[in-house]
């Protein structure tokens, strides 16, 4: 029996296909890569802030090789709060690991809850610390 993961996203829950289909792979293969920050390139205690449709959301990279973070933002993160930066996502089963991109969603992994899903990122800023 086929399962789809269930993800909580800012907009309301979704279902994630198990397989991307053309038109993912057609945008993900198409896209510039140029708007991204991955946290590889980024130091303990530098800041990510990202906008989204709905919400505004600082990311405090805490371990930039495991994607360990602090966020605050959203519906989710009234307060900061520790959680795994997953990756940017085009809404299937493709994540661009540790990793933000504008155009795409944010996965955050919060021990003990369903993953947390943001709309698309509309804009993106880097605050060195």
């Amino acid at each position: 029996m086929e399962q789809s993961a269930k993800h909580l996203m800012t907009d309301g829950p979704a279902e994630l296909s198990p397989v991307p289909n053309a038109a993912t792979l057609s945008a993900w293969s198409g896209y510039d890569w140029r708007d991204e920050v991955s946290l590889n390139q980024l130091s303990a205690f530098d800041r990510i802030v990202l906008t989204t449709r709905n919400h505004s959301y600082e990311v405090v990279v805490t371990s930039p090789d495991t994607g360990d973070v602090m966020v605050r933002g959203g519906t989710f993160f009234p307060h900061f709060m520790p959680a795994r930066l997953t990756g940017s996502t085009l809404g299937g089963t493709v994540v661009k690991v540790r990793s933000v991109n504008v155009g795409f969603r944010v996965e955050l992994a919060i021990e003990g809850y369903a993953p947390v899903v943001t709309t698309r990122v509309r804009t993106l800023a880097v605050l060195h610390s």
